[in-house]
């Protein structure tokens, strides 16, 4: 492989089209602003990189980043690629990864809007990420010890697990599709509304209005916490371990739990079973309802 190291590149397509080379402790930077740096190249590794100009890595086949940093400026970093390895590196520009393959993250640190859209196999571990519509519809994905703190998140995304992970995130898993997260921290409002086919395992559920209008939800040991007007018009089969301020009109189902401060039944067409496995005087009347 060719070896390209301590240069600093800044026109146009600086290392257009190449292939089989390391680029090591490079910086792209400079006066003569030039975008596309690596567009349309073949197996390269990028070592300890600096990056501040816009859309490096388009249509890279067999890609390695290890030890590098994307910069604010460096917007749109990776387009259509495939079999992408990131690590240890910084991806601060806004859009970083959309319409790629075949990816692999691991001890990075993301910050960065619009994340990666419309990828297709992802595995991430051992990151942090700040971020808006993060991973919107994407498929395939397997995060491991992330720690996510943003908006609109995994909205439209299929055929993905999530385990160890802690997200702090509003309007997530909206409109997702065959969906596990296991041992998990998800808290913000409006969890998971319209998704389907969507479990979650010995996790903890915070904030307001969580899993509405779900099709298939399944809850295994899971706590519940600040949750209210919770399962509204849900086809839901859970197991919640800890009291619920309020659970409304549930579809279909049954949801089992310890307490909970209100039941709301003004739909007719809501039939779900709601069984408080501890009385107590106020639990008598959602007893009664169960």
């Amino acid at each position: 492989m060719d070896l390209i190291q301590n240069q600093r590149f800044d026109e146009e397509r600086a290392l257009y089209g190449r292939g089989h080379m390391i680029v090591r402790n490079c910086i792209f930077d400079g006066p003569a602003d030039g975008e596309s740096a690596l567009k349309e190249c073949t197996d390269v590794q990028a070592d300890q990189c600096y990056f501040n100009l816009r859309y490096p890595f388009w249509h890279d086949h067999q890609l390695t980043i290890s030890e590098s940093e994307m910069t604010g400026l460096c917007r749109a970093a990776l387009w259509y690629s495939d079999h992408i390895t990131i690590t240890n590196t910084k991806l601060h520009g806004i859009k970083a990864l959309r319409e790629c393959g075949q990816v692999k993250l691991q001890g990075c640190d993301i910050l960065s809007q619009e994340f990666g859209w419309s990828v297709r196999g992802m595995e991430m571990e051992a990151c942090t990420v700040q971020s808006e519509y993060f991973m919107m519809r994407s498929d395939h994905l397997h995060l491991k010890n992330v720690r996510m703190k943003g908006k609109y998140s995994f909205q439209y995304i299929e055929d993905s697990v999530f385990e160890n992970c802690e997200f702090d995130t509003k309007d997530a898993f909206w409109h997702a599709k065959n969906i596990l997260v296991r041992d998990s921290v998800v808290k913000g409002e409006y969890l998971a509304w319209y998704c389907e086919n969507v479990t979650f395992e010995r996790c903890k559920i915070v904030g307001t209005q969580p899993l509405c209008y779900c099709k298939n939800l399944k809850l295994i040991n899971c706590e519940m916490m600040d949750t209210d007007l919770a399962f509204e018009k849900s086809q839901v089969e859970a197991t919640v371990t800890t009291p619920v301020l309020s659970i409304k009109n549930p579809l279909s189902g049954r949801i089992t739990v310890p307490s909970v401060g209100e039941i709301i039944r003004d739909d007719a067409e809501a039939k779900g079973e709601v069984v408080v496995t501890e009385a107590s005087p106020e639990n008598a009347s959602d007893i009664a309802c169960a």
